[in-house]
């Protein structure tokens, strides 16, 4: 369904820095990196989709209010992980981790902005092993 989620961001070496260790915890790898300009995750062994982050090619980076990046975890560990590692790089607690039954009984996430106050969900649908 989707090609490639891009999202805004101030400084990439910070940016990176905040999300290597939770796209790595997720199990992404970084498979572009243009210094000072983008880097891109992706699933190993899948072209797509990509996640960037970017400079904008115009103005300056601005989070939107509604937009939200989730990324989709195998597990209820990975979420509090995710999470944990999150918090420890200086994100903004928008909701940890736990279960939101009125999406479905199974879904357990945890929400945050990162350094550019772009949101971010991690998710796991999966019951609880």
């Amino acid at each position: 369904m989707l090609s490639h989620v891009t999202i805004a961001v101030s400084d990439l070496v910070r940016a990176r820095d905040f999300s290597l260790p939770l796209m790595t915890r997720l199990g992404f790898e970084e498979t572009w990196l243009e210094p000072g300009r983008e880097a891109a995750f992706r699933e190993p062994g899948s072209p797509r989709p990509l996640f960037f982050l970017t400079r904008p090619f115009e103005g300056e980076a601005q989070p939107g209010n509604g937009p939200m990046v989730a990324f989709l975890a195998p597990d209820r560990a990975t979420v509090e992980a995710c999470f944990a590692l999150a918090m420890a790089a200086g994100a903004k607690d928008e909701g940890g981790p736990g279960l939101r039954p009125r999406y479905h009984p199974n879904f357990y996430g945890a929400y945050f902005r990162d350094p550019d106050r772009n949101k971010v969900c991690v998710a796991c649908h999966a019951e609880e092993s």
